[in-house]
């Protein structure tokens, strides 16, 4: 039904070239690291680019590691560790996102953690700003709650200008309200900052997409793919061509999945349908997630699951 395209081509700002792209889900997003499943392993990045895929997301909790009052220090251990991964993919030819996960309590008082915010930003452009330009920022995952359109781009902003001290031209990466949904990214206000790139986030059907979801009849369910589902997805592709269009900017869907027990056949279908939809309108995709949720390759079982993995597309490139 869907056939990639083209690359779309901004008008404003750069685009993020991802290729194919999966996220390092809960490892480094995990309260700590190990908490919520399996640690990273320095045999993924071989795993997943020995897969075909181009790229890699990888969540860091970075205000879990780091001082409560300035200057805000992070623990140069598990800074080094994200540094060790990013190394290694960069090594193997991977572009790779760094993104900032799971600072809950900014989300709760967005003015108080903004310094603090900007605080970490200053580490981390510091300690990547060597880094080449296949990797980039991603300043605040899915913010929601108390951050929203009317405060956030104010609260990311001083993070912002600490990246661009030293890393005047790095691709960055910005998350719109409301868990960075796609109906907010359309709407919200974005920085004006040349090379920003804006990202959205997309479970549809949510009941599909999350282990349940109360607000839906049913609340959950185990298939995809019927005349209404597609109907839906035709939808959103005409919203997010429209976003491109008005603004000149070209996002990319940072992350997607189908719950990891919905029937293999589905799960395998709905990867491959959902990124095969956003790469004909020529928008990169990133899927959720490697392993530990929603899991693409199965730890205990040392291989990944059916053919969901083969069957991701992305835009075609020359």
């Amino acid at each position: 039904r869907f056939t990639p395209a083209q690359p779309a081509e901004p008008r404003t700002g750069p685009r993020l070239d991802l290729g194919k792209c999966v996220n390092l889900s809960n490892m480094l997003d995990a309260p700590r690291e190990g908490d919520w499943g399996r640690r990273f392993e320095d045999a993924d990045v071989e795993r997943i680019a020995g897969m075909g895929f181009d790229s890699i997301r990888l969540p860091a909790r970075f205000s879990a590691h780091a001082m409560d009052v300035p200057p805000y220090t992070i623990a140069l251990e598990f800074m080094d560790r994200v540094a060790h991964i990013v190394d290694l993919a960069t090594a193997r030819g991977l572009n790779v996102i760094v993104d900032l996960h799971h600072y809950d309590e900014i989300m709760e008082n967005p003015a108080s953690h903004a310094e603090r915010l900007a605080g970490l930003w200053r580490q981390i452009g510091e300690r990547f700003a060597n880094a080449p330009d296949s990797v980039s920022f991603e300043i605040l995952n899915e913010p929601h709650n108390r951050l929203d359109a009317s405060n956030l781009i104010a609260t990311i902003s001083p993070a912002l200008a600490e990246i661009r001290r030293t890393n005047p031209t790095r691709i960055v990466v910005i998350d719109g309200p409301s868990w960075a949904g796609l109906p907010d990214m359309l709407e919200a206000p974005f920085p004006g900052d040349p090379y920003a790139v804006p990202t959205f986030h997309y479970y549809s059907p949510v009941n599909f997409g999350f282990p349940d979801a109360d607000w839906e009849s049913p609340r959950s369910r185990d298939w995809y793919g019927t005349q209404e589902d597609l109907a839906l997805l035709e939808d959103d592709l005409e919203k997010v061509r429209g976003y491109i269009a008005r603004t000149g900017r070209v996002p990319f869907m940072g992350e997607y999945g189908a719950w990891v027990t919905r029937p293999l056949a589905m799960r395998e279908a709905y990867y491959e349908t959902i990124s095969e939809a956003f790469a004909s309108i020529g928008v990169d995709s990133c899927a959720w997630g490697y392993a530990n949720t929603f899991d693409l390759w199965n730890s205990k079982k040392g291989e990944w699951e059916g053919d969901i993995a083969r069957r991701i597309a992305a835009p075609v490139r020359d």
